[in-house]
């Protein structure tokens, strides 16, 4: 809640839009002796608390088909894991919530083929669609933006977010856990922005060095202020 009331406080002055994105369970961690979480029952009412409480919509991931439906019931949007956007049926049972659903593209992926993922999704009368790009593989323990992936994902008629932090992950990069190169996120961001994304995913936390997940690369929470205006006079430039 501490974490959630900050940052609606800092986007409220900064006149930005928020919606709070947290995970219950990290499903995906390197290592077997990673953090994650604390677990769906206890993570829903926390986020349920922060949505109600702070009057802000939340976000957050899933990761089976049968975990779609008790997770709408208590966020506003439902996140589908890059490593799974392929998947048919979590696609299907997420759009059948008929909440908002934000699709991380594959690491693997070409921009192109989100295509065929929103129509998954759209196939159920959902058409509360958002196309996220997180980067792609480049090598091993890498990942790349290109850029032009994202006017390409536009041309499905769908938002297209830009997450600049997961964009500067190093999977794995550490040996038992992902590093990072957070000094980049924020360069990443302004490019995107200057491409006319709709939203931009950023992780923070107070001390990322401490946090118990992504802490490479993820932007200290006290960066985000000054980073939010340069932000918000970029895409008024673009947007005209």
């Amino acid at each position: 809640m501490e974490t959630a009331t900050a940052l609606k406080e800092i986007c409220q002055k900064a006149g930005v839009g928020l919606i709070y994105k947290s995970s219950f369970d990290k499903a995906n961690r390197t290592s077997i002796s990673s953090a994650r979480g604390i677990g769906m029952a206890e993570g829903l009412d926390i986020l349920a608390n922060v949505r109600n409480t702070l009057d802000i919509p939340v976000l957050t991931d899933v990761h089976a088909p049968e975990q779609c439906a008790p997770v709408a019931e208590a966020v506003d949007v439902l996140q589908i894991p890059a490593f799974l956007c392929r998947q048919t049926d979590l696609l299907l049972a997420a759009g059948k919530t008929g909440a908002a659903v934000n699709v991380k593209k594959g690491q693997f992926l070409a921009p192109w083929d989100m295509k065929h993922v929103a129509a998954k999704i759209a196939s159920t009368g959902n058409n509360r669609i958002m196309l996220c790009e997180r980067g792609t593989s480049f090598g091993y323990n890498t990942l790349v933006n290109d850029m032009r992936g994202l006017p390409i994902m536009a041309q499905t008629g769908y938002p297209v977010v830009f997450d600049a932090t997961h964009s500067v992950q190093q999977p794995g990069g550490l040996g038992g856990a992902s590093g990072g190169q957070r000094e980049f996120a924020p360069v990443l961001s302004r490019a995107a922005l200057a491409i006319g994304v709709a939203s931009l995913f950023i992780e923070t936390h107070e001390n990322p060095d401490q946090a118990p997940s992504d802490g490479p690369n993820m932007l200290p929470i006290k960066s985000l202020p000054a980073l939010l205006e340069q932000f918000k006079k970029i895409d008024a430039l673009i947007k005209g």
